[in-house]
């Protein structure tokens, strides 16, 4: 596998903590300890604008398919709706009064579901952007969320070191996985939904069964905190980032380890924690302390 860095987009004076590809392709957003949401052209590898100025850190961002509408999680716990027809903020879901950490949506039901510090999940009404249900899933603040393809589950990363499960039916709790030592800082389903990623502050990749919710395998995959998780939309391939600097590309039918990122293996990467990647089809993006994002171009 060969990687090869082919842009680095400058611009933000604080440290990047969420990135989010645009519902238009070729459209990136980002937000972090700035004062306002990014916007970047992934075509033409540059500065766009900034979208709308903002009170307090970013920590999420979400683009639900099927509406032109994005969601900005906040450090003051809340949500700012921006609506891109309009070209302006609309409103602001004003619920948490803690960090909101994910915002993830699930199109079938026309839920928007946001994870807090407080230890609660909000779920929100797409089309009326009214409050539905509040679920209360630990003492502690909710990291990640990840929504089960085919969306008859939602899984949540606590910093109580548990993966919980809920049914998307009606909210219930199903299954808690215990085994992580420390913080869960990201969850992932895999595309073909039979297996959950966590990552956490551990250092630990664990890859959990779907339907048991039992440990298949334990990748001692980093040396500090794993941050984020991100599959390829059509390769068998997902991507580690952490705190350690690194970004690790790892085969999702083995887990077996196909790539490492880093200034240690001679690659012109980031030099503080890697807290968000995404991928936009071959390119992989990547973000982090370092008020970076970089475009790395992944081949065979």
């Amino acid at each position: 596998m060969i990687a090869e860095k082919i842009s680095e987009l400058t611009g933000h004076s604080n440290p990047i903590y969420t990135m989010e590809l645009s519902q238009k392709p070729g459209i990136l957003f980002t937000g972090g300890n700035d004062k306002g949401v990014v916007e970047w052209s992934l075509k033409e590898l540059a500065f766009i604008k900034v979208m709308f100025p903002v009170n307090s850190s970013i920590y999420a961002l979400h683009c639900p398919v099927g509406y032109p509408l994005m969601f900005t999680g906040m450090r003051s716990g809340q949500v700012l709706v921006f609506d891109f027809l309009q070209q302006k903020l609309i409103k602001s879901l004003n619920h948490h009064l803690k960090p909101v950490f994910d915002i993830k949506s699930v199109p079938g039901k026309k839920e928007l579901l946001v994870a807090s510090e407080d230890g609660t999940v909000s779920v929100w009404h797409l089309d009326t952007l009214e409050l539905l249900h509040t679920i209360k899933v630990s003492h502690d603040t909710i990291r990640s969320i990840s929504v089960s393809p085919d969306e008859k589950q939602v899984v949540f990363g606590c910093r109580d070191n548990s993966v919980s499960i809920y049914s998307l039916e009606d909210y219930t709790p199903v299954a808690t996985m215990q085994g992580h030592t420390m913080a869960v800082f990201t969850v992932q389903h895999s595309p073909d939904g039979k297996y959950i990623l966590s990552g956490a502050r551990d250092a630990q990749l664990k890859i959990w069964d779907a339907k048991t919710f039992t440990l298949i395998k334990n990748i001692p995959a980093h040396l500090f905190a794993i941050n984020h998780i991100a599959f390829h939309p059509t390769l068998p391939l997902f991507a580690t980032a952490s705190m350690d600097k690194s970004i690790k590309i790892w085969d999702a039918d083995d887990f077996s380890l196909r790539k490492i990122i880093s200034r240690e293996k001679g690659y012109p990467a980031h030099v503080l924690s890697v807290n968000k990647i995404a991928w936009n089809g071959y390119q992989l993006l990547s973000a982090g302390d370092d008020k970076v994002i970089m475009v790395w171009d992944i081949k065979e």
